[in-house]
Parts: C-alpha cells; structure tokens; sequence
C-alpha cells in the first residue's frame, strides 16, 4: 500500500507541476466562454440583409408585408416589374423581386400558383421561409376577417397558453421552461465533460504505461514495486489529477454564479411593478444572471457529489481498462484494435442519454443509469432533474464493484503484458492471461 501511495503522489505532483496544467486549469473555464462567444459572433457575422422588391398586383400586402433588420421589403409598381426583372442580373443591391398576382374571386390557391420569388443569387433558406411565412400570415388574416373575426378577436386567438407546472417532489417548486432548460444544459455539460475526460485521462494512463514499457524503465521499477501497485498508482495518480483540475472548476462555476445569482436579486428588488414584463425584456447579461439563480435553486450539493463518485469511479474502471491496454501492446498503432472496447460502451452511454432529456425517468434511463458501462454518463445526465436515492445507492454499489472486479481483470493482464515485447497480443492471449 505504500508503494501504492508513493506511485500515486509522484505521478501527480508530475502532472500538476507542470506549467500547461497550471495554465489549462485556469483558462480553461475562460477559453470555453471565449470559444462559444466567438462561434456566436460568427454566425452574427455571417447573418445577411437581404433586400427584396415586391410587385402586388392585388393590394393586398402592400401595409401588411413588415420590414425587418434582416429583410426589407420595397414595393414598387407593377408597371415596373419588366425592367426591374431585366436588370435584376446586374444589380448589386437588390437580391430578388416578389411577384404577387392579382387576387380572384378570393382564389388563394392561384394566388399560391401564380406567385414568383425571382433572385440574382442564392438566399439563405431561412430568408425565403421568412417570406414564405409573412405571405401566409397575411391570407391567414384575410380568410379570417372574411368569416367576420375583427383584428381584437384575432390577436386574442394567437394568444398563447402559460401552464405553470408545480413539482411536488421538489418542494413544489415550480418548473418554469427556463429552469427545464437550464436542467437540460446543464445534464449536457456535465455529461459530455465527463465522457471527455475519461477518454482523455484514460489514453494519457495508456500511454504512459507504453511509454515506460517501450524505454525499458518499467523493467528497473518491478524491480523494487510489484506491477499492480505500479498499475494502480499510475491510475490513482491520474485520478486525483482530473480530480484536482474538477474542483477548481466547479469552485469557479460556484463563485460565478453566486455572483450573478447577487445581480439578480439586487435587480429584482430595483425593478418597481410589472416585474414579469421588465424581465421579458432583459439583455444577455441579465439572461445570464437569471440562469444562475435556476442553477443554485438545485440541489447543488447532490449533483457534485453524484458527479465527482460516478465520474471517479467511472475514470477508475475504465483506466483500468487503458492500462491494461498499455500492458500488453508495443506501439499506438496497436492500441486501436483494443480501445474501441473502452470508447464504445461510453459512447452508448452518451448517446442515449440525449433520449432521456424528455423522460429521465423512462426504463432507457433507468438502465443506462444502473448498468456499471454506461451509468458514468448516463447517471451524471440525470442527476440534474432528480433521480431516486435508492436508484443513485444501487447504481453506486454496481460501478463500484465492477471497479473492483475490472482492477483485478487489468492487474492480471498488466502483470504479464508489461514484460511482454515483440509479441502482439489477441484476445486469445488476453484471455489466457486472465485465466492464468
């Protein structure tokens, strides 16, 4: 145990003390933040303006058809639609024109027909459903005001519908769209990090055990260590190092949103009557602070426990599979034919949990969340929306025993392969490692 313990806190002190964890640790958090604001501007960027002219023959949208900061209609006269189209090829300006008919005998079908969007270029598809919804809005109100429905009557009827949902096993707080959101991005994050991080720290175990077995060190270690403290020390080792990176980031998060959760509750108290509508009306930053008082409404306490067990215990199993890979392959090459046992129960995990964002409680989610392979991410994505006691202590009993078992799978497998060279191991082998 103490070689164990001594293995582990070289390998960490390794790790942390180098200067790209101690600049990782810190800006990661700010380079993700940059890394979305920036992929935000450049869709802002890559937004157009299209400007499009629009020949009515019937009248009928002339003061109805609404410019917006994306698209600006100009209606001109249909005398002026022959050189308008003849010259639409060479103009800069102008990105298409809009024929409307002449509306018969209330004929909206061959208005439809009859209808043309002529461009010089091609438009972004949400350009031409933006006018493709503004015609229609536009016959939707007139067949309405046909069956004699006044434009009150008519607004009252696009009125929509406000459900306030009241959870009972959550102190019947009540769930507004915005905290079912935030529970969602937050499932999300939490378990994508964690499918991240395993995969990532995993291969850095593997390669580290093929580095050392490759230079011939491991040879002069076992000498003075046995190979499953060598095995468990480097697993533990770069445990605590994703764990040390964890707790950093989740302090930081805290801190966060303490902070805006502050500027919200400031905000409120400044904000006289009619909060509801001054709240709609809220810029990003505001947003922001909103999301952060849903985040510390939840029990936060829980879900970094529940994230820190299934995430160590999950890193425990599957590095144990990585070292064991480590062990018994000479070179990288080799290692892919064997890694894709390790990636492909995670990414079951993973990708089936985006199934249970609308039933986290659904039997899908109840046995991703139970079964030891995928329950690291299945049970993290849960979390944020509530999961049973007795659900999370089985799902922990399970994981941590199939760890158990695994280290003990992987220690057999470590202590032959790590002396093992020039010979490509197979499953065969593998199996006859086990067994021996």
């Amino acid at each position: 145990m103490n070689n164990i313990f001594l293995i582990t806190k070289r390998e960490f002190l390794t790790q942390v003390k180098k200067k790209s964890f101690i600049i990782l640790t810190l800006l990661a958090p700010i380079l993700i933040i940059a890394f979305g604001a920036v992929i935000g501007l450049m869709f802002k960027a890559n937004e157009s303006h299209s400007i499009i002219e629009v020949v009515d023959k019937s009248g009928l949208f002339k003061d109805q058809l609404k410019s917006n900061d994306k698209l600006d209609y100009q209606f001109i006269s249909a005398a002026d639609e022959k050189a308008k189209v003849n010259n639409l090829k060479d103009s800069e300006s102008l990105d298409g024109i809009l024929i409307l008919p002449e509306l018969k005998n209330q004929n909206y079908d061959e208005l439809e027909s009859s209808s043309r969007l002529i461009v010089n270029s091609k438009i972004g598809l949400d350009t031409k459903q933006k006018i493709v919804s503004d015609i229609s809005n536009v016959i939707k109100k007139e067949k309405i005001k046909q069956l004699g429905i006044q434009e009150v009557q008519l607004d009252d009827l696009d009125k929509s519908f406000t459900l306030k949902t009241i959870n009972v096993s959550n102190d019947n707080k009540e769930d507004s769209d915005l905290a079912f959101g935030v529970k969602t991005g937050l499932s999300m994050i939490l378990m994508y990090v964690t499918f991240m991080f395993i995969i990532i720290y995993g291969v850095r175990v593997m390669r580290s055990v093929l580095e050392e077995k490759n230079n011939r060190v491991v040879e002069i270690i076992i000498s003075s260590v046995k190979p499953f403290e060598l095995m468990m020390g480097k697993i533990l080792g770069v445990t605590l190092v994703a764990l040390t990176q964890f707790i950093i980031w989740i302090t930081m998060s805290v801190i966060g949103a303490v902070v805006l959760n502050t500027g919200f509750s400031s905000l409120q108290k400044n904000i006289p009557g009619g909060n509801e509508q001054v709240m709609n009306k809220l810029d990003i930053a505001q947003l922001a602070t909103q999301i952060s008082h849903s985040l510390l409404e939840m029990n936060f306490p829980l879900i970094i426990f529940v994230f820190i067990v299934f995430f160590l215990l999950g890193y425990i199993f599957y590095s144990s599979i990585y070292a064991a890979i480590g062990s018994a392959v000479d070179n990288e090459t080799e290692t892919q034919q064997f890694t894709l046992f390790a990636v492909l129960p995670l990414m079951l995990g993973m990708y089936g949990s985006f199934s249970l964002m609308n039933n986290p409680d659904g039997p899908l989610g109840f046995w991703l969340s139970i079964i030891p392979f995928t329950s690291p991410v299945a049970m993290i994505a849960r979390i944020p929306f509530g999961v049973p006691a007795w659900q999370i202590a089985l799902s922990i009993v399970l994981l941590l025993g199939t760890t158990i078992f695994m280290i003990f799978l992987a220690g057999k497998i470590y202590r032959v392969g790590i002396l093992m060279y020039g010979n490509k191991a197979t499953l065969k082998e593998l199996w006859k490692w086990i067994r021996g």
